[in-house]
């Protein structure tokens, strides 16, 4: 039903579709906030949200859908966080929430280490590694010494700054 003129808010009917796999309902001008309900679906194997009009978070409850492979939300109006449930779903192959309203880190752990910079482009207030947009309150990462421990070498660099130096001095 993508690209079918749709109009107005998904009907709660819509849970009562248990062994539904596909709901494809990209490019139509649906609206409000996608719904919790959509957790009943639980053998969907791809949403496909895309090209409406849906605000709101996504809700938490899609964590749920552990068959889905394609979740596609892309240019709506959703905000808020990216749900930390969705890094449960191992089965998701496809993944594409750019270019909506959404805020905060972006998961990097589970499923979501798969996915690139692409899948949360155009969402100017997400921010974390894959961003390459530091978190608020986040630290810059250290400069580690070669034993690894995460500590600045200050030896190393007094010794590289006294040798530039003496470099110098014999030149002039």
């Amino acid at each position: 039903m993508g690209n079918a003129s749709l109009s107005g808010q998904l009907v709660p009917q819509l849970a009562l579709l248990t062994n539904l796999q596909y709901l494809e309902l990209y490019a139509n001008n649906l609206s409000g906030h996608i719904p919790v309900y959509l957790e009943n679906l639980t053998n969907l194997v791809s949403l496909d949200l895309y090209f409406n009009n849906f605000d709101g978070p996504i809700p938490d409850a899609l964590g749920k859908l552990f068959k889905l492979r394609f979740l596609r939300l892309y240019s709506n109006n959703l905000s808020g966080s990216i749900p930390m449930s969705l890094t449960n779903l191992y089965s998701l192959k496809v993944l594409d929430l750019s270019s909506n309203r959404l805020s905060g880190p972006v998961p990097h752990n589970g499923s979501f280490s798969l996915f690139t910079a692409v899948s949360y482009a155009n969402n100017l207030d997400l921010c974390g590694p894959i961003t390459e947009k530091p978190c608020p309150g986040s630290s810059p990462p250290a400069v580690s010494s070669p034993d690894g421990d995460g500590k600045p070498n200050i030896g190393a660099i007094v010794g590289g700054v006294v040798a530039v130096w003496c470099y110098y001095l014999l030149l002039w």
